[in-house]
């Protein structure tokens, strides 16, 4: 496996998971239930976390559901399991299980029987040959694919600050950075998986789900920034004389609820 090995806590995306929910973009589900039967529902969600596409999507999609969760994360696939999605949009049930697994090994078989397959925040982890065997696997399940929250390479902070461009750039740079596997798509991962789809004769639809940090989401602009600008850092060491300054100026904004934040996603609906 060479996906990015980034291990999540619970705690980012139980943070994280309010504003996931906002950000999606609810317009793709309208294009999707006209794709899916009503009398049932086998629902296969790709390094699912915490379980949190689920909970957002399950009560948007009529019928029985059950969700089958993959994550290499056995602690995650607990959690995920323990606070199933509620009931379908009609009110049937919505079951859940969890499977342990290395998504780049996945085979068709693995997912036989998938109706619909999701994942959220995982694309921009991955490297150009994970995303080809990713829209190999998907298109030789042939149901409908949706793929949300992979970041697209704009950030906006308001109040401007003079280093927020450099920052910006190097945490780009750093979503790109080499791996043993290869190098990140980073920001360019949604339009990679658009055209490779694309490129099978899908229909693809691609909308905007930007993150809107506001005083009310303190705490997570607070958390984003930290990871934003350590990841920056570690990309660009010329940063380190500046960051500590601009740092302490902006997470000051944050927690006090004066910093404005908009973080540019794509969600990518795949409909073969």
């Amino acid at each position: 496996m060479t996906v990015e090995q980034i291990r999540v806590s619970r705690e980012w995306l139980d943070l994280r998971e309010p504003a996931d929910s906002a950000a999606r973009a609810h317009g793709l589900v309208e294009h999707l239930r006209r794709r899916l039967p009503t009398t049932g529902l086998e629902i296969h969600d790709l390094a699912c976390g915490s379980g949190s596409m689920g909970r957002w999507l399950a009560p948007l999609l009529p019928g029985p559901q059950v969700w089958i969760m993959h994550d290499r994360d056995a602690d995650l696939l607990e959690v995920a399991a323990a606070d199933p999605p509620g009931p379908a949009a009609d009110g049937s049930p919505v079951t859940v299980e969890t499977r342990l697994s290395d998504i780049t090994r996945l085979s068709p078989d693995d997912l036989s029987g998938a109706d619909l397959i999701t994942a959220s925040a995982l694309l921009d982890l991955m490297t150009g040959d994970e995303l080809a065997g990713l829209v190999g696997l998907c298109a030789a399940v042939g149901c409908p694919v949706l793929l949300t929250l992979s970041v697209a390479g704009r950030v906006q902070l308001a109040p401007a600050d003079p280093l927020d461009r450099s920052v910006a750039d190097a945490f780009d740079a750093h979503q790109r950075r080499m791996t043993p596997g290869g190098g990140l798509l980073g920001p360019g991962a949604a339009s990679a998986v658009a055209e490779g789809f694309r490129r099978l004769g899908a229909d693809v639809l691609v909308r905007p789900s930007p993150w809107r940090l506001r005083a009310a989401d303190a705490d997570l602009a607070a958390e984003w920034f930290t990871g934003w600008l350590d990841a920056a850092c570690e990309q660009r060491a010329g940063l380190a004389a500046e960051a500590g300054a601009y740092g302490d100026r902006r997470l000051a904004q944050a927690r006090a609820g004066r910093l404005a934040v908009t973080v540019d996603h794509a969600d990518v609906l795949v409909l073969p």
